[in-house]
């Protein structure tokens, strides 16, 4: 079988003798190499949008690469076209660099100057490994033909603020309008999506945790086939095994769900932790719920801020909404918007609890009223996201369904 490689080298020189070692390869395929981070990215999303197979097996990351260092460029990778196998090359083969860059996704480590042998097996081992994968992700005929679905990570300022009622409704929008939709409790502690959505389901997100290689079928069975359409990533029962869930498995549940849905929302709470954060740090649109009080907007600070100094998100990429709006109040979306130093949603949600009280007691968030002026701004919020699909069958308003962002290190990340 022919082994695609496509190479990301940043030097000319280092470009040239990486591809002429490449081309002496039995049953290589050499790519031309692309000469920056950004190159890479668009080549693979170009393919990917194609299709699985039209994605090289292998890519070559050299440690020169940029603007983005070649291990946030992996783990980007790694993210979002989990079926390319991608190996590291570079000077440095320490054991600590070496863990780095299996941690961020690689496949393998080719040490420079390079040898013949060693970068014969490490492609090989990845391309075996990528073909391995093409072949899981294939099995019943629904392998994902892109980068994957969009991310939403839905975080609230502080307890009560309505995060729940506000991932529900969002990801009610979106399977209602034709996207296929996951909805994941990441409230470790205290999540609440199966008493808002009136489900007993016995597995949830610490069943995936531990597993290394989450199948299509593996994930299937974790899922609960809500009736409204949605499949549903529950909360564990007991808050305490929710610290059996790691950053590191919070990346692999999520790389697998935008595999598989074109919609996934998730429920982060209002507490702050190493998983929740990299549910935050992966997502392509943050949203920070906050409500038009001091206590919680001082709290939306408070949390911009820690995102801020942890390097998960900037300011500036946080879409703050506002909930349970009023005319009256002071405390305004452009006030929020220049304490926060977030955007703020066009869409504010109006203070009409009465209309959630009956469903929420009866644990039926998903038989709100159409007429619900609660439900009709948060269904437009979601479509000021582009997770309504228009009767043509494109994002209705807002953002592109499928962002751009890639993800990096909850400690080692970066601005971007």
């Amino acid at each position: 079988m022919t082994t695609r490689i496509l190479p990301a080298v940043g030097d000319a020189d280092a470009a040239r003798s990486v591809t002429t070692l490449l081309s002496q390869l039995p049953d290589a395929e050499p790519v031309g190499p692309v000469g920056d981070s950004t190159s890479l990215i668009d080549t693979l999303a170009r393919l990917a949008a194609e299709s699985l197979d039209e994605l090289p097996e292998v890519v070559l990351v050299h440690e020169r690469i940029g603007p983005v260092p070649a291990l946030e460029l992996i783990r980007e990778v790694a993210l979002r076209f989990p079926a390319v196998g991608v190996v590291l090359v570079t000077g440095d083969t320490s054991p600590g660099l070496y863990s780095a860059a299996m941690d961020s996704g690689a496949r393998g480590l080719v040490g420079l100057p390079l040898s013949y042998e060693e970068l014969a097996q490490r492609v090989q081992s990845a391309a075996g490994w990528s073909s391995g994968v093409r072949r899981h992700l294939g099995h019943g005929g629904d392998s994902p033909t892109g980068p994957g679905g969009t991310v939403v990570a839905v975080t609230g300022a502080k307890g009560g603020v309505g995060t729940t009622v506000t991932a529900v409704q969002l990801a009610l929008a979106a399977c209602a309008s034709g996207h296929s939709t996951a909805l994941a409790d990441l409230d470790l502690q205290s999540g609440d999506v199966a008493s808002y959505l009136d489900v007993r389901f016995r597995r949830s997100v610490v069943d995936l945790a531990t597993i290394q290689d989450i199948s299509p079928r593996v994930l299937q069975d974790a899922m609960f086939a809500h009736p409204s359409g949605l499949a549903l990533l529950l909360a564990p029962a007991d808050g305490e095994r929710g610290e059996e869930v790691t950053d590191r498995s919070v990346r692999q549940i999520l790389s697998a769900l935008r595999t598989r849905y074109e919609v996934v929302v998730v429920d982060c709470g209002t507490h702050m932790d190493t998983a929740n954060a990299a549910a935050v740090e992966m997502a392509d649109t943050a949203l920070l719920v906050v409500t038009p009080d001091v206590v919680a907007v001082r709290a939306a600070k408070r949390m911009v801020r820690l995102w801020d100094r942890l390097q998960i998100r900037k300011a500036e990429e946080t879409l703050t909404v506002v909930n349970r709006q009023v005319r009256s109040t002071e405390i305004q979306p452009p006030l929020v918007q220049k304490v926060t130093g977030t955007r703020v949603a066009r869409t504010t949600v109006p203070a009409h609890f009465k209309e959630l009280q009956s469903v929420v007691d009866a644990g039926r968030m998903h038989d709100l009223e159409a007429k619900s002026t609660v439900k009709q701004a948060l269904w437009a919020l979601a479509a000021e996201l582009g997770l309504v699909r228009a009767p043509d069958g494109e994002p209705r308003a807002g953002t592109r369904l499928r962002g751009d962002r890639g993800s990096v290190g909850l400690r080692r990340g970066r601005h971007r």
